[in-house]
């Protein structure tokens, strides 16, 4: 008996252009919350879970600003500083349109993780406020500075990736007014 295939931009994996980094994309964000979480089960030592959690919230951070983002959704950021000045400013990097088609499939994995790890750490702060173990607070303070940071960067990032590519097309079509239109109702109906 033959499965029937999903839907391209459902959440299967096996449908990702890039299902290595969208697995190793998934086992970092899932990973600092399981130790997080289950971590006393296993040892009664805070100062251990409190050091893996924060690698593994180091290596989420890092994984999906230089790697995943890119691979996944053909986005990248990072933070410039002016040596002159001492100016702070953020540089967002898209692929170029047309030389890239991103995977309706890693898309939809990408952004539903990327807004979904820090409301779990909010959730997370809540529970250790209200049962009064304050000692993980400094923790979670951690973590939502982590994974707000590439939460607002990339929704930054996603934007200026779509006004560029409408002011690019609108110019090079000619017709500025039918391009804006066109581009802000397929956005509209694409995801």
């Amino acid at each position: 008996m033959e499965q029937p295939q999903p839907a391209p931009g459902s959440l299967s994996w096996r449908l990702s252009s890039h299902p290595i980094t969208l697995l190793t994309f998934l086992g970092f964000r899932v990973s600092s919350l399981l130790v997080y979480l289950f971590g006393l089960l296993f040892t009664n030592n805070l100062v251990m879970i409190f050091i893996i959690t924060i690698l593994l919230l180091a290596a989420d951070f890092y994984y999906l600003k230089n790697i995943a983002g890119r691979r996944l959704v053909g986005l990248r950021w990072w933070n410039e500083v002016d040596p002159a000045t001492g100016e702070s400013h953020w540089v967002f990097e898209s692929s170029e349109p047309g030389t890239k088609v991103v995977n309706a499939t890693d898309s939809r994995f990408f952004w539903i993780a990327i807004y979904a790890q820090p409301l779990f750490w909010i959730a997370l702060a809540l529970v250790a406020v209200l049962t009064l173990k304050f000692i993980w607070l400094p923790l979670v303070a951690i973590a939502l500075v982590l994974t707000i940071t590439n939460s607002l960067a990339f929704s930054r990032c996603d934007k200026f990736s779509q006004a560029s590519n409408l002011a690019g097309s609108a110019f090079s079509s000619g017709n500025l007014a039918g391009s804006i239109a066109s581009n802000m109702v397929g956005r509209f109906f694409s995801r």
